[in-house]
């Protein structure tokens, strides 16, 4: 299995036996990776289609077999005692979605406090549902990036052929509408039965 070269910049983890075992479980499961990394210390990784609980697994596989460190948001209750320390571990970052908490503001604050950070996201909205295609993305990504002054990673999960792309790297300018249109154009070129839209 050919794999996306990691740089040294990239925050990494693990060790050569858990890069063994997630990419033989990757080789076994028929999945691939395409494109490459950036050898850079903070962005945000969007991946989409969003389309089962299970992308959650491949994604952790990917990470693992990869040997870098990425991150994900979860709500905050899910990091109670017992398995707090198994969701920090995996790479959950905690964040209060309740009353008056804003979560791109906590996320933002992520990224402050670290020299190295990849969140990844799989923006509300990207899961298919019954089989319908996905009408509309939120796009509260694009604000933690904006906010946070970091890129945005493009992440195309192809279950069809069972293949995980690493896209381009999309610059935030401010000008949402363009920069949104920007990512609905490569994700269009790859899929157009996705229904991407963003909002």
């Amino acid at each position: 299995m050919t794999l996306p070269v990691v740089g040294d910049a990239l925050p990494q983890r693990g060790n050569g036996l858990t890069k063994l075992l997630a990419r033989a479980a990757l080789r076994t499961s028929g999945w691939r990776i395409e494109g490459t990394l950036p050898d850079l210390p903070q962005f945000v990784a969007v991946a989409a289609p969003h389309q089962s609980s299970w992308d959650f697994f491949l994604g952790m596989l990917i990470i693992f077999s990869l040997g870098i460190r990425a991150n994900w948001l979860a709500k905050h209750t899910l990091f109670r005692w017992p398995i707090g320390g198994i969701m920090r571990w995996l790479g959950g970052i905690a964040v209060n979605r309740t009353g008056r908490h804003n979560v791109v503001e906590q996320a933002v604050q992520a990224f402050n406090r670290r020299d190295q950070l990849i969140v990844g996201v799989a923006p509300e909205g990207t899961r298919r549902q019954a089989g319908c295609p996905v009408v509309e993305w939120k796009s509260g990504f694009y604000y933690i990036a904006l906010g946070a002054n970091v890129p945005i990673l493009l992440l195309y999960i192809d279950n069809a052929n069972r293949c995980f792309h690493f896209g381009p790297l999309i610059e935030t300018t401010g000008d949402k509408e363009a920069d949104l249109a920007k990512i609905q154009h490569w994700y269009s070129s790859l899929r157009s039965d996705d229904g991407v839209a963003l909002a």
